[in-house]
C-alpha cells in the first residue's frame, strides 16, 4: 500500500506503546493474549488493515487439526521420529491451550466440536500409505482408527473412497466466532489492548531507540514491533520473500441439510478438505493443485476451474448435498513457509522486529501455541527448534 500526501492523516493520532502487533488474525490476537498474560502492564496496540479476522482466519474451513500439512509417515521421514513427535505434540498442546483459555464452556456458542477428523483415500495406494501412517502413529501412542469403505459410507455418507483413517483428537470450530471470543478474553485481562482496525501499515521507520509504525490514520511509536501478517508478510519486509509465500485457497458453502457427517475430512493427500457444520451447512475447499501458479499471490478472487472442481467433488462423493444450493464462494490468502513449519523469531538484522507466521494452511491448529512461543522469545526463553526462525 502507498499513501499520498493528501491521504495521510496520521499526524493527528500519535500513540505510544510497548509493543505494536501488525495483523488482526489468530496469530496477532494470540500474541496479544499471551503478552497480556505475561505482563499486564505492557501497553499493546494491535493494528489491522481491515477488520479483525478479515484475513485468512475469517476465510478458512475451521479445522483445528494436529500435526502439519503432511501425513504423519511423511512427517517422520522428513524430520525424524523425535522431531515429528515434537511437532505433533505442539499441535496437541495448541488445542489444549485453546480449550483451557479461550473456548472453555463456550463450545456450543463457537460451534466447537471435538469429534476427530478423517483422511480418506480414493486409491488403494493412498490407502496403503494411510494404513502405514496409522500403524506408525500408534507406535507414538497417537489415537487413530482405520476405516474401510463400508465404514466411510456409514459414518460420513461419502462415496468413492476405498478406506481411510480417523485422527481421534482433532476438532473443528467457527473460526471468526473463536477470534471474537479471543478478543473478548483479551479485553477482560488487566489493562487495555488498543485495537486499531482499518489501519493498514505502509511504513515502519526508526525513531531514536524506537520504531515508528505508520498507517493512514495513526503513528504508533514502540520499542518492539511484531509481524503477525502470515501470507502478507513479504509486503512489509523483504526478509520474508523467500520464507513465507502467499498462497490462495478457495472454498464454497452450501445451504444447511440434515446432519450426516461424523467429522471433518481430508482427501487427496490433505490437498482437499470438507466438513459439515453443526448447523448443517457443507463447507469444502482445496483443489489449488489444479492451478498452482495462479494460486500464488495476493488476489482475493475465485476461479471457475477450482470452483467447478469443488462442486464436482460434492456431486461425485457426497450424495446428501447433491441438490443443496451453494450460498457462498470465497478465497483466502494463506502463508506457506518454505519448509512447511511455522516461523517464530526476530529479524537477524533488527532485534526489535519480531514475527510469527508461515502456518501452511494450519493456522487454527498452530497459531495460539505459536503466539505463546513468540512471547517466550520476547522474554528470552527457549522455544522448539522446529518453529524457531533460527533454523534458517
Amino acid at each position: 500500500m502507498t499513501v499520498s500526501y493528501w491521504m495521510d492523516r496520521s499526524g493527528n493520532n500519535k500513540i505510544n506503546a510497548d509493543v505494536v502487533i501488525i495483523g488482526g488474525g489468530i496469530a496477532g490476537l494470540s500474541t496479544a493474549f499471551w503478552i497480556k498474560k505475561e505482563d499486564p502492564t505492557m501497553k499493546v496496540v494491535l493494528v489491522e488493515r481491515y477488520q479483525i479476522g478479515d484475513g485468512a482466519t475469517g476465510r478458512n474451513a475451521g479445522f483445528i487439526t494436529c500435526g502439519s500439512v503432511e501425513h504423519f509417515n511423511r512427517l517422520v521421514g522428513k524430520h525424524g521420529r523425535d522431531e515429528a513427535a515434537e511437532i505433533w505434540k505442539f499441535s496437541e498442546e495448541n488445542l489444549r491451550l485453546l480449550k483451557e483459555h479461550v473456548i472453555q464452556d463456550s463450545g456450543d456458542e463457537l460451534l466447537f466440536e471435538n469429534k476427530g477428523s478423517f483422511s480418506l483415500a480414493s486409491t488403494d495406494s493412498e490407502f496403503t500409505e494411510l494404513k502405514s501412517s496409522a500403524k506408525l502413529m500408534e507406535s507414538f501412542d497417537i489415537k487413530v482408527e482405520e476405516l474401510d469403505e463400508a465404514a466411510i459410507r456409514q459414518r460420513l455418507s461419502a462415496e468413492g473412497f476405498v478406506g481411510g483413517i480417523k485422527y481421534i483428537d482433532d476438532a473443528s470450530i467457527h473460526p471468526l466466532k473463536l477470534l471474537n471470543k479471543m478478543k473478548q478474553k483479551i479485553e477482560q485481562l488487566p489493562t487495555e489492548v488498543t485495537f486499531l482496525e482499518n489501519n493498514e501499515v505502509y511504513a515502519i521507520e526508526n525513531k531514536g531507540d524506537n520504531k515508528l509504525v505508520k498507517t493512514k490514520h495513526a503513528q504508533i511509536e514502540a520499542p518492539i514491533v511484531v509481524f503477525a501478517t502470515n501470507g502478507y508478510s513479504a509486503l512489509l519486509n523483504n526478509f520474508f520473500a523467500d520464507k513465507i509465500f502467499p498462497t490462495r485457497g478457495q472454498i464454497l458453502a452450501t445451504e444447511p441439510v440434515p446432519r450426516f457427517m461424523e467429522g471433518p475430512c481430508y482427501a487427496n493427500f490433505v490437498l482437499d478438505y470438507f466438513r459439515q457444520m453443526p448447523t448443517g451447512e457443507m463447507i469444502i475447499g482445496g483443489f489449488r493443485q489444479l492451478q498452482k501458479d495462479a494460486e500464488i499471490g495476493y488476489a482475493d478472487q475465485t476461479s471457475d476451474t477450482i470452483q467447478a472442481a469443488l462442486e464436482d467433488f460434492l456431486h461425485k462423493h457426497i450424495p446428501p448435498v447433491r441438490k443443496a444450493k451453494i450460498t457462498h464462494r470465497w478465497s483466502g490468502i494463506m502463508g506457506f513457509s518454505v519448509d512447511g513449519q511455522p516461523m517464530v523469531g526476530a529479524m537477524p538484522t533488527d532485534p526489535q522486529l519480531f514475527f510469527v507466521g508461515g502456518f501452511t494452511a494450519h493456522g487454527l491448529g498452530l497459531a495460539f501455541h505459536s503466539g505463546k512461543c513468540l512471547v517466550d522469545t520476547l522474554f528470552d526463553r527457549p522455544i522448539p527448534s522446529f518453529i524457531s526462525a533460527r533454523r534458517f
